[in-house]
């Protein structure tokens, strides 16, 4: 398995609207981790460290950011010339599919309410495990980053 680094979003993908933590969130980080992969937590609305403390996420990732919100490619190259963040992903996970178009990772379901039968985590990581190690997946709402 190819190890990855991996962006997530805050708002939607791993948070819903009242900043309650998706399921399964620190389990699947957790098994990301073991499985080599290094995970990333950005945000349109900021560095958002708060809201990953507070969900004792901070163990399971390499850092927290700031999400740029338009021309994506341009923008993520900018922030790491401007050392804003550490390299370029090599997947984003995310509930908006522009920015996942753009550079490649998972669309997920948008999580608006707590819903403890949410299994979209689940999901996320067996795409991500199917891709790191077969360098493919037939899921339609992964999209292979950009040459």
């Amino acid at each position: 398995m190819r190890p990855l680094h991996l962006f997530f979003d805050m708002d939607y993908t791993i948070l819903a609207m009242d900043g309650s933590l998706r399921p399964r969130v620190p389990e699947v980080f957790r098994r990301l981790r073991e499985d080599g992969h290094t995970v990333h937590i950005w945000s349109g609305m900021g560095v958002r460290w708060r809201e990953v403390e507070r969900h004792g996420l901070a163990p399971l990732v390499a850092g927290v950011y700031e999400k740029p919100l338009s021309d994506y490619r341009n923008a993520v190259r900018r922030l790491v010339e401007q050392g804003r963040i550490p390299r370029f992903p090599d997947l984003v996970i995310d509930d908006y599919p522009e920015i996942v178009a753009a550079l490649g990772g998972v669309v997920v379901r948008p999580y608006f309410w707590p819903n403890p039968n949410d299994t979209e985590m689940e999901r996320v990581y067996r795409l991500i495990a199917e891709w790191a190690t077969n360098g493919h997946t037939t899921d339609h709402s992964f999209r292979s980053p950009p040459p």
